[in-house]
C-alpha cells in the first residue's frame, strides 16, 4: 500500500508529494551482528549518561510482496540483496540517528533488505538501537578515535572537529570486502522516499556518487594560502571542481580500496596539520573535495536538500530549494530536536519531528 503524504512549505507555497512504504506488519526476526573488531579500544561510556535516553519501539515494517528475499541467514552480510546503509552513532546525535533510521524503513518497499551499518566509538549505543528496533539487521563497528584525532585541525564549529565525523573516510576499511557499495548517511536526516531508488543510481566509472552544486562559491572552501601555492591549486587541473555535501554519498567500496582513497584523504589532512599556513578550515568536507571534486557522479538534487541547520555559526531557519524532495537535511550548526525542545523551531523542524522516537520529546 502507498500512502501519500504532502509537505507545505513555510517559506514558499510549494507542496512535496512524497511516496511512502508498504503497510507495516510483523516479519520474521532479523539478527543483530556485533562486530569483534577492537573492542579492547573501546573508551567507556558513562552509563548515567545512557541511563538518561530511551526511546519508543518502532513499529514493524515488512516487505512487499514483489521485494527479493533476503538470506540474512544463510549469507549474513555478504547477501547480494542488500541495500547496504552506513550511519555515525554518538550520544549528541543518537536521537538524529535513531529518527533517520526509522524514515529509511518506513518510507522502504523492501525495509527486511536495508543493512544497516553502525560507527561507534563508546559503548552502549547498540543495546538501544536493537532495543528501539527490534527487527533491524544491522552491525557496529568500532571506529578507534586515535586513528583520525592527530590529523584533525580545528575548525569553525567544535563538533567538526570530532573524530567520529571522519569514520566516513574508513568505510572501505571498517567494513567487509564482500560489501562492494554503500550509501553513507549523516545523523541530522530523514528520508520521505525509499531509499532504494538512491541506492540504484548509477555511478559510472566514478567511485563516489552525490548531489553537486556547481553555482556554489567553490573558491571559499580553501584559503588563499592555497591558491597561491600552485603545488596546492594545482590538483584541480583538468577538473571542473563542483561543490558536494559529504553528508550523503553512495560509495563504491570497491573502488575505493582498489586506489587507496582512505590514504590519499589522510595525506590532504597531514597537509593541512604541517604545512606554515592553513589551506582549508572547514572540518572533513575539504579532503573531500580535494581527492573528489570533479570526479563525481551526479545525483539528484532531491536527494539532499541540505542546510536546513542553517550556517555554521547562528544555526538561522531556511527554506527548501526548490524541485521535488527525496530527503531532507538538516546540516549546518542547528538541530531540528535542539530546537523543538527549546520551543523554539523553524517552521521546517515540524517534517522531521514524525520521526522523532525520544521518550522525552513531546
Amino acid at each position: 500500500m502507498l500512502w501519500i503524504i504532502r509537505f507545505s512549505g513555510f517559506f514558499s507555497a510549494a507542496m512535496v508529494m512524497i511516496v511512502l512504504s508498504p503497510s507495516l506488519q510483523s516479519f520474521p526476526p532479523a539478527e543483530a551482528i556485533r562486530s569483534n573488531m577492537d573492542y579492547h579500544l573501546r573508551s567507556p561510556t558513562s552509563s548515567n549518561s545512557l541511563d538518561k535516553i530511551s526511546f519508543r519501539k518502532s513499529p514493524v515494517f515488512r516487505n512487499a510482496d514483489e521485494c527479493r528475499s533476503s538470506t540474512l541467514g544463510k549469507s549474513g552480510v555478504c547477501d547480494p540483496s542488500l541495500v547496504h546503509v552506513a550511519i555515525t552513532l554518538d550520544v549528541e546525535y543518537l536521537r538524529g540517528s535513531i529518527a533517520a533510521v526509522y524514515s529509511i524503513i518506513q518510507h522502504s518497499k523492501c525495509p527486511e533488505n536495508v543493512f544497516f551499518h553502525f560507527l561507534v566509538s563508546e559503548n552502549g549505543l547498540e543495546t538501544l538501537v536493537g532495543s528501539t528496533f527490534p527487527e533491524l539487521k544491522f552491525k557496529v563497528y568500532f571506529f578507534n578515535p586515535e586513528r583520525v584525532r592527530s590529523l584533525i585541525s580545528s575548525s569553525v564549529r567544535q563538533a567538526l572537529e570530532q573524530p567520529l565525523n571522519y569514520a566516513r573516510n574508513y568505510l572501505a576499511d571498517l567494513l567487509e570486502p564482500c560489501v562492494k557499495r554503500v550509501i553513507y548517511l549523516d545523523s541530522d536526516l530523514v528520508l520521505v522516499d525509499d531509499i532504494s531508488k538512491l541506492w540504484s543510481t548509477s555511478l559510472g566509472k566514478k567511485t563516489i556518487g552525490a548531489p553537486e552544486y556547481c553555482h556554489a562559491n567553490f573558491t571559499k572552501y580553501f584559503t588563499e594560502y592555497f591558491w597561491f601555492d600552485r603545488k596546492f591549486s594545482g590538483v584541480f587541473s583538468g577538473r571542473n571542481p563542483c561543490y558536494f555535501n559529504t553528508g550523503v554519498m553512495v560509495i563504491n567500496l570497491s573502488k575505493w580500496r582498489r586506489f587507496g582513497y582512505t590514504r590519499r584523504i589522510e595525506r590532504w589532512m597531514d597537509i593541512q596539520k604541517t604545512s606554515p599556513s592553513r589551506i582549508y578550515e572547514l572540518g572533513s568536507l575539504p579532503p573531500f573535495l580535494l581527492v573528489f571534486a570533479g570526479q563525481v557522479a551526479p545525483i539528484k538534487h532531491r536527494w539532499n536538500q541540505h542546510g536546513l541547520g542553517g550556517d555554521n555559526v547562528r544555526g538561522s531557519c531556511r527554506d527548501l530549494h526548490q524541485g521535488a524532495v527525496s530527503l531532507l537535511h538538516w546540516s549546518g550548526s542547528g538541530k531540528p530536536w535542539l530546537r523543538l525542545d527549546s520551543k523554539q523551531p523553524c517552521p521546517l523542524d515540524s517534517l522531521w519531528a514524525p520521526y522523532d522516537l525520544y521518550e522525552q520529546s513531546t
